[in-house]
């Protein structure tokens, strides 16, 4: 067994709190961190009912500290809810009614190496609202379309459809490394923090 991922949870009430530590203190590939020593933990877990100015504010400070990345399990959400919890730096987003432990272990493992996980189906709502946006409305000195390579642009969609790396490999009849490596460019030309940020912010700026 590989190196057991470490999470600390995050809950508005300690009945989520509880739920979650059931789901995840059974499983061999996480190790659970005491209260008190969030600071140890590669994944932080939010675990709250809506995105409210509250849960905004914890985002905003866990983006603030240094080695973990956050993952936000929420019972119900709208687009732009999703947009502001990116934007806050969160790289996962799962609904409650789908947090199975085997659901939270994938999310987790998925997080702690990099990757971001988001609803298909509200990463297709979000697209249909970019897609009603004037473009006189975009900051001129912004990024455009032609900030995006052809290629890059079909990476990011595939992300924003929930497809994996090797499955977007598969699909561009690319190498999973080119893959990899191309989330990478635009993550440091763009200097966002991950996939899910990436295609958040090219939703928000028209591109995708």
């Amino acid at each position: 067994m590989g190196v057991r991922v470490t999470v600390a949870t995050y809950a508005e009430d300690p009945v989520l709190r509880a739920g979650i530590a059931h789901q995840l203190r059974p499983r061999p590939e996480v190790e659970m961190v005491a209260p008190g020593e969030e600071t140890r933990a590669a994944v932080t877990l939010v675990v709250v009912d809506q995105i409210g100015d509250d849960t905004v504010r914890l985002l905003r400070k866990l983006r603030q500290g240094k080695g973990s990345r956050t993952a936000l399990v929420v019972g119900r959400f709208e687009a732009p809810a999703l947009r502001t919890a990116i934007e806050c730096g969160v790289a996962a987003v799962i609904r409650r009614s789908e947090a199975t432990g085997d659901r939270l272990v994938s999310v987790v493992t998925a997080v702690a190496r990099g990757e971001g996980v988001l609803p298909g189906d509200v990463l297709g709502q979000l697209l249909d609202h970019v897609g009603q946006l004037h473009r006189s409305s975009l900051d001129p000195g912004g990024v455009t379309l032609s900030t995006l390579s052809a290629r890059e642009t079909d990476v990011l969609r595939l992300v924003s459809e929930g497809f994996d790396t090797n499955e977007i490999a598969g699909k561009l009849s690319y190498s999973e490394r080119t893959i990899k490596n191309v989330l990478s460019e635009i993550n440091t030309r763009l200097r966002l923090r991950n996939r899910a940020h990436a295609v958040g912010y090219a939703m928000r700026s028209g591109l995708i």
